[in-house]
C-alpha cells in the first residue's frame, strides 16, 4: 500500500475487483490528494470484507492504482504509474491491473483503447456514505475523513464538476459513527475533508451544516486532541464558524481558504464569486477573532488574460498580508472547462517566472515568520523518527497539515510516535522549526 501525493461513475470495463480470486495479493497506489486516500482506503476495505489479502504495492498481484487528473501535471504521473504497472505485468510480476479514480472517469474511452494491457477502468464513485475504519493508509496517530464529495462553485479553471459526482454531503451520524470509532482508536488528530466542506449540508438539510457538525464531533470526543479541516472556501465562511473555531480548543488554530488571486477582474473571470475587499475584510476579522492563527491560502499564476499589472497587484497582497502557509499553482488549462477557450492564454515562461516570484517572495516571509518562533513553547505531534540521528523525529505543530506544511525537527528521548509533547523552539529553518522537549 503505497500513497504518492503530488504540489495539490462509470461502470467496469471488464469485471469487478471483487470478482477475482480472493487467494489473489492486492495492493493500491494512491495518487493525489487525501480525499483520494481516504477513497483508496474505503476500496481496500471492501476487498478486505470480500476476503482479499492486502498487501503493499509491491508485492500484489492485482494492482489498483487511484489516479488524479485535476491538472495535466497529474494527469502526466498518472499516466507514468500506470505505464510502470504495465512493465510490471510484461514481466510476469502482476496478473491484473485496475486504473481506478479521476483519469479513469475523464478519459476512460481513449485508456480502453491506449491500454489494452488494463484489465478494468472504474471511474469515481460515490464512497461518502462508506465508513472506513478497517484499513488506514495513513500513520495510525492521525485520520482523514471525507465528509462531502463534488464542489458547488464551478470555477472557470476547474475540471472537478466534470470528473466528480454532484455536490453530496454525507449523513452526520454516518460521520460521527467514524469518528467516535476513531477515537477509540485513540487517534490524536482527525482531519475533516471534501472539495469545499464550508457548503457541507447543504443538499441533506438545506443549509450549511458544518458548524452544527462540528459542535456535534468535539461534544463526543474523548482521546483525539487536534481537529483539523481541509478546505474551506472564502465565501462561505462565517463570522459564527469563525468565533467557534477561536473558542473551542480542540480545533487547530489553522485555516485553508484558496483565495486563488487578488485583482477583482481576475476573481470575476474565475468566477470565485469574491471580491478583493471582501477577502481582506475576511482576513482581519480572522487575525482579529483568532490571535496566532495559521492561514494556509493558494493562489493561481499565469490565469489567461492575467496581465503583468495584475500579477503584481498578487505578488504586492501576498507581501503584505503575510501569510502563514502558501502554495502556487501554475495555471493548467484544462479541457473542458470554461477557462480553457479564454483568449490572451499566458506562455509556459511568464508562468513559471511568476511562480518563481511569488515563491521567493513567500520564502522570506515563511523565513521571518520561523525566527519569530525561537523561544516559544508549542504543543508538536510526532509523526516518524529521523532515519540518521537517534534522538531526533520530525513532528507538526498544530499550524502545520501532513504532507502539505512544514514541520518541527525535535530532540527528544524516549518519546513514541504519535505523542503531543510541549516543545520549545530553539532554532529555525526557511519553512521548519527545530526544538528540544521540555
Amino acid at each position: 500500500m503505497v500513497n504518492e501525493k503530488t504540489p495539490v461513475r462509470s461502470r467496469l470495463k471488464q469485471k469487478t475487483p471483487t470478482s477475482y480470486k480472493l487467494l489473489d495479493k492486492v495492493g493500491i497506489l494512491s495518487l493525489g490528494c487525501p480525499r483520494n486516500l481516504v477513497d483508496s482506503q474505503i476500496i481496500l476495505s471492501r476487498l478486505h470484507l470480500h476476503n482479499a489479502e492486502i498487501v503493499d504495492i509491491q508485492d500484489a498481484q492485482i494492482a489498483i492504482i487511484n489516479t488524479c487528473s485535476f491538472i495535466k501535471e497529474a494527469t502526466q504521473e498518472s499516466i507514468d504509474r500506470i505505464m510502470d504497472l504495465i512493465e510490471l505485468k510484461k514481466e510476469g510480476k502482476l496478473k491484473k491491473i485496475i486504473v481506478a479514480g479521476c483519469l479513469a472517469s475523464r478519459y476512460k474511452q481513449q485508456l480502453v483503447s491506449s491500454l489494452p494491457e488494463v484489465d478494468a477502468f472504474i471511474g469515481v464513485q460515490d464512497l461518502t456514505s462508506q465508513i472506513c475504519t478497517q484499513i488506514s493508509l495513513t500513520p495510525a496517530h492521525y485520520s482523514y475523513v471525507k465528509i462531502c464529495e463534488g464542489c458547488r462553485n464551478n470555477c472557470s479553471y476547474c475540471v472537478i464538476p466534470k470528473i466528480k459526482p454532484k455536490f453530496v454531503s454525507r449523513p452526520i451520524e454516518s460521520i460521527l459513527e467514524e469518528i467516535l470509532i476513531l477515537d477509540r482508536k485513540c487517534v490524536k488528530e482527525l482531519i475533516l475533508i471534501g472539495q469545499d466542506i464550508s457548503q457541507y449540508g447543504l443538499d441533506l438539510y438545506k443549509k450549511p451544516t458544518l458548524e452544527e457538525l462540528l459542535r456535534k464531533i468535539v461534544k463526543q470526543l474523548n482521546c483525539i486532541s487536534w481537529l483539523r479541516f481541509l478546505y474551506l472556501q472564502p465565501r462561505f465562511l462565517t463570522k459564527t464558524l469563525i468565533k467557534f473555531i477561536a473558542d473551542e480548543p480542540r480545533i487547530c488554530k489553522y485555516i485553508d481558504l484558496p483565495f486563488q488571486h487578488i485583482n477583482d477582474q481576475l476573481l470575476k473571470r474565475m468566477n470565485r464569486k469574491i471580491t478583493r475587499q471582501k477577502i481582506i475584510n475576511l482576513l482581519k476579522y480572522i487575525r482579529k477573532v483568532i490571535p496566532g492563527v495559521a492561514i494556509r491560502t493558494t493562489f493561481i499564476v499565469g490565469f489567461p488574460g492575467e496581465t503583468e499589472k495584475q500579477f503584481n497587484e498578487l505578488l504586492d497582497f501576498i507581501k503584505v498580508a503575510r501569510f502563514e502557509r502558501l502554495g502556487v499553482f501554475i495555471y493548467s488549462r484544462e479541457e473542458d472547462t470554461p477557462a480553457y477557450s479564454f483568449k490572451n492564454q499566458i506562455s509556459a515562461k511568464i508562468k513559471n517566472e511568476r511562480f518563481d516570484k511569488i515563491m521567493q517572495a513567500q520564502q522570506s516571509i515563511s523565513e521571518k515568520t520561523c525566527k519569530q518562533s525561537i523561544g516559544e513553547i508549542k504543543e508538536v505531534i510526532i509523526d516518524e523518527k529521523c532515519a540518521d540521528s537517534p534522538d531526533t523525529f520530525l513532528g507538526r505543530s498544530s499550524h502545520d497539515a501532513p504532507e502539505v506544511d512544514g514541520c518541527v525537527y525535535v530532540k527528544a528521548k524516549g518519546i513514541k510516535i504519535g505523542e503531543i509533547i510541549k516543545v520549545k523552539i530553539v532554532d529555525s529553518l526557511e519553512y521548519d522549526l527545530v526544538g528540544e522537549e521540555i
